[in-house]
């Protein structure tokens, strides 16, 4: 189960009362919902499980007529002091490449659910969202937050005028995107094969208003620490089944890929992951079988196509691998689920 930081249970339960602040017993019950003291100050470091949080946030989109909006209204009031030192760290950094590269390295920190990467793809520049998991409304709705709230920390820190050139979502779009096109500035596109921002270089590499190397230095010496202070026992396995499931179409990643993504050697993770009784190959299977099953409940995808995007190059070798997982095939899982 993965777990996500309680400061984003503040934002939606502040979105969905801010028409009426004296709604003190509905944010109790919304905080009460997910486990949280409705009376207690909000801690960024204490974590709810993500299925919670995912709930939460379909509860409030479905109890709300502007419900497809709520991405919009909780994104974008997130600012840079409110994620404590990963904020600062964010801030301090000298530019904006500097600021993404803080959210791949220290992401982990806010949520065990997402990773972060910077994608070039020829002149075009990505900030991708990896987030593993069942696309329910919940994720769907978490995840246009994220895009929502990197674009809004983005306008804070950045020297120039911010907006990015496009923005991804892989899921189908809302009825209503008339507030996601006013607050991006910029094409929107839905059903698209990634969660992410396209930004100029021009942006990214724009001086942020607080840059400091001293201050930036300081505060990435800090984030090691509560890196270091993770509990690992089943983190590590779990990053990387994601990082393989994110990148299984386009084919089966090296661990010298996965573990560029992790911040790690390759040795080192090899190392970390035998110390914690794992082989990488084993994660590359079980990412595999995991996002097949999923497709296969979950899409009616055809089988080749299926086959493609966990990473096979022909349908029958997928076959021979599903059967030596589940013992049956594919078509058979498919009718039986």
């Amino acid at each position: 189960m993965g777990q996500i930081s309680a400061l984003f249970v503040k934002k939606v339960v502040d979105a969905a009362t801010a028409k009426n602040p004296r709604q003190a017993a509905r944010r109790g019950a919304l905080y009460r919902s997910v486990g949280v003291d409705p009376h207690a100050p909000v801690d960024p470091k204490r974590m709810i499980p993500d299925t919670d949080y995912y709930a939460l946030c379909e509860r409030v989109a479905r109890e709300d007529p502007h419900g497809a909006s709520l991405p919009i209204r909780v994104g974008s009031s997130m600012r840079c002091d409110d994620y404590g030192a990963f904020g600062l760290a964010w801030k301090s950094a000298v530019d904006l490449h500097r600021s993404y590269q803080r959210a791949e390295r220290y992401g982990r920190i806010l949520t065990s659910v997402s990773t972060y990467q910077i994608v070039e793809e020829g002149s075009r520049r990505f900030m991708v969202l990896h987030r593993a998991g069942e696309r329910r409304l919940g994720l769907r709705l978490s995840n246009e937050q994220t895009i929502v709230a990197v674009t809004q920390i983005s306008r804070e820190v950045c020297s120039h005028p911010f907006s990015p050139e496009a923005v991804y979502f892989k899921h189908a779009a809302p009825e209503d995107i008339s507030a996601h096109e006013t607050y991006f500035n910029c094409p929107v596109h839905y059903g698209a094969d990634r969660d992410a921002l396209q930004v100029s270089k021009e942006h990214l590499a724009a001086p942020n208003r607080l840059g400091d190397q001293s201050i930036a230095a300081f505060f990435e010496a800090h984030m090691e620490r509560e890196l270091a202070d993770l509990p690992d026992d089943n983190a590590l396995n779990r990053r990387v089944r994601i990082q393989v499931s994110n990148a299984l179409s386009e084919g089966v990643p090296t661990v010298a890929d996965v573990a560029a993504r992790l911040g790690l050697s390759g040795r080192t993770l090899q190392r970390r992951l035998a110390e914690q009784g794992h082989a990488f190959q084993d994660l590359v299977d079980d990412a595999r079988q995991e996002l097949a099953e999923t497709l296969l409940r979950r899409t009616d995808y055809a089988l080749a196509e299926v086959a493609f995007l966990t990473g096979f190059s022909e349908q029958s070798t997928f076959t021979r691998a599903f059967k030596r997982w589940r013992g049956e095939t594919p078509a058979s899982f498919r009718r039986t689920v």
